[in-house]
């Protein structure tokens, strides 16, 4: 799959000189052995075939959105759009395919021709517009996540069962979205090393004024070169909404810095003139690698981003070291002893079998007698599920259970991964709490599948089979919140809704809970109602924009604390005063302010105890005792008066 090679100045090295040139020249195949290496050796649960698939499939989709940004950076350009144009792509297709009865085929077409058409945008915007490529691509970044949300409504939306298939394995074993990856990558090779376009890419990226003075039609080929990163970008949002089994209008959010690091990492210059598509695909590995190990040892998802941004710092040190070293770029098809690099590449194979299954026998009968158990939260940024996690680690302590928690900081995809880690590694029980009801069912499918019973915390899975769901009355808890403000208004008065997370079953039941209790307080108005999802930031910002419009609100209710406690910022003095707010969860942090009174009230829950009866009943799943198949923690509302008395 190479396209170009990097040949050093003085060609007579010796033995440590030459040894020291293949270090430098295959940096990126260095460091991708190293790790596997390391991560065998550190996990037994590493080396494993499903495990290894698994990370060829969690590669899938970054290494197909790098691939079209190789184009880009080796014709010295940037694309920050390729995540959003990948959602907008996914969203198009089941938008079209379930919505309006458009044929699956066609809806592809749409999808693949929607990806086209936004990366003409960005390549008419930089070379006729002028703009930098920096500029024009974050504009399409925020355009094209805004149509996402606009034509989903910011809800997600079912995948066609039809293309869904594109998220199963081949003879139950072989992992479609990794046929797809390789397929994509073939593809890129050939369009670098083989074609007219591919050497104008390298072209324009060691000197864009010099490949015009040649005759080089550079902005035509810069729009066929973004139009190729549009192609790709939709390719990868249709694989990643089939392993989601549906479009998530807010997926593949930062993957651009994903697809940009693995071509950095693979050897690309972000000067432009070098790259290849074997060092692209490498990169997303070492990426997946990284997030799949450190998954597996129960690293920080936070420290994780601090590894992983070591990883492309010494990445782009390793590019100067070797520039400064005398490597210089040879230009696509004029040199570079391909044969010598599959010898390389096969080299490196068999020295990577060798030292990994030398390291395996670390692992030979290390096997401990604890009950194991993964729990999967959808963001530890949150008070409430910090509180969840808590209580599931104080009950794992208490049981003898080794507990690994992970944290999919909100995103679908990521926690589907992490998902499929738990499953790879033979697990006794996984607990999750979707990120996305519907998102989460394909990876439970699989832990069903494996005969791992899964147990479903505070959020539901849907169009899967679970153990059990834990998780608070959300229903009653909503139908309480609204009957707490109608009261303390009096039954008359301008309210607000803050609502969660669209796709989740906690955003849903709340919402279904604050409709049926308004139902009985007719003289409440409901002005607006908007989704802030369960976040304080945007429960400020959006609170702050329905003020414009709302003036005269009287009360607000929140479907989280979080949402709450923005609002109360953006109201000001009028929070309460002239203005109630409710919240829900009955966070450490909500509790204060309805001590300090700008809070009104929260419909607590009890979070610790949510923890605490999902490891319990995980542990009952294990040992085949029968569970029921939903267990309702009570909800309370907890305001002034009653506060001091609550102990969550």
């Amino acid at each position: 799959m190479a396209t170009d090679t990097l040949k050093s100045k003085n060609t007579g090295a010796g033995g440590v000189s030459g040894v020291r040139r293949l270090l430098l020249d295959n940096g990126a195949l260095t460091a991708l052995i190293v790790l596997v290496i390391a991560m065998s050796a550190l996990s037994g649960d590493f080396l494993t075939t499903d495990n290894l698939l698994n990370v060829g499939v969690q590669a899938a989709v970054t290494a197909v959105l790098a691939f079209g940004a190789t184009f880009v950076i080796v014709a010295a350009g940037i694309d920050l759009s390729v995540g959003s144009v990948a959602a907008l792509s996914a969203t198009v297709l089941a938008w079209s395919a379930t919505s309006h009865g458009v044929p699956v085929f066609l809806a592809v077409v749409l999808a693949v021709a929607t990806g086209i058409a936004a990366g003409l945008v960005n390549g008419f915007l930089i070379a006729y517009g002028k703009l930098p490529p920096f500029i024009a691509t974050l504009a399409m970044l925020s355009v094209a996540r805004g149509l996402a949300l606009v034509i989903s409504a910011g809800s997600p939306i079912a995948f066609p069962g039809s293309v869904s298939h594109l998220g199963d394995t081949l003879g139950g074993w072989l992992p479609v979205p990794v046929l797809v990856m390789v397929l994509m990558g073939l593809v890129a090779a050939f369009v670098l090393g083989r074609t007219y376009i591919g050497r104008s890419m390298y072209a324009i990226g060691g000197n864009e004024e010099a490949a015009r003075l040649s005759g080089l039609r550079v902005n035509k080929q810069k729009l066929a070169i973004y139009a190729l990163s549009g192609l790709f970008a939709a390719v990868a949002g249709i694989v990643l909404a089939a392993r989601l089994s549906s479009a998530q209008p807010q997926a593949a959010n930062g993957y651009e810095l994903d697809a940009i690091a693995a071509v950095v990492i693979g050897g690309a210059s972000l000067a432009g003139g070098t790259g290849k598509a074997s060092g692209t695909l490498i990169g997303a590995l070492i990426l997946a690698v990284l997030r799949n190990g450190l998954n597996l040892l129960n690293v920080s998802a936070f420290w994780q981003q601090v590894v992983i941004g070591v990883v492309i710092a010494l990445a782009v040190l390793l590019d100067t070291v070797r520039r400064k070293a005398g490597a210089t770029p040879v230009a696509a098809g004029t040199g570079g002893n391909k044969g010598k690099q599959a010898g390389t590449y096969a080299l490196a194979a068999v020295v990577t079998v060798a030292l990994v299954a030398a390291t395996s026998l670390l692992h030979t009968g290390s096997s401990s007698g604890s009950t194991r158990m993964g729990l999967s939260l959808s963001t530890l940024n949150n008070p409430f599920f910090v509180q969840i996690r808590a209580g599931a680690q104080a009950e794992a302590k208490k049981q003898g259970v080794d507990l690994t928690v992970t944290d999919a900081q909100n995103d679908a995809s990521q926690q589907a991964n992490q998902l499929q880690n738990f499953t790879s590694s033979g697990l006794g029980a996984i607990i999750v709490n979707p990120v996305d009801s519907d998102a989460a069912s394909n990876s439970v499918k699989s832990a069903d599948k494996a005969g791992i019973p899964v147990i479903a915390v505070d959020r539901g899975v849907n169009n899967a089979q679970t153990a059990t769901l834990v998780a608070s009355d959300n229903v009653t808890g909503g139908e309480l919140a609204a009957k707490t403000i109608a009261e303390k208004l009096g039954g008359q008065g301008k309210i607000v809704i803050l609502q969660g997370q669209a796709g989740t079953s906690a955003a849903r039941e709340r919402a279904q809970g604050f409709a049926n209790g308004l139902k009985a307080y007719p003289g409440i108005q409901v002005v607006a109602q908007q989704p802030a999802d369960f976040d304080r930031t945007k429960g400020l910002d959006v609170m702050s924009n329905l003020l414009q419009a709302h003036p005269d609100v009287q009360g607000v209710i929140a479907a989280n604390d979080e949402m709450a406690l923005g609002a109360i910022k953006a109201l000001g003095s009028k929070a309460g005063s002239s203005v109630s707010v409710i919240g829900f969860d009955g966070t450490p942090d909500g509790l204060a302010a309805v001590k300090n009174g700008t809070l009104y009230a929260s419909v607590a829950q009890q979070p610790s105890q949510l923890g605490k009866i999902a490891v319990d009943n995980a542990l009952k799943a294990v040992k085949d005792q029968k569970i029921p198949s939903a267990i309702k923690v009570p909800v309370k509302v907890v305001t002034k008066d009653n506060v001091a008395g609550f102990t969550g």
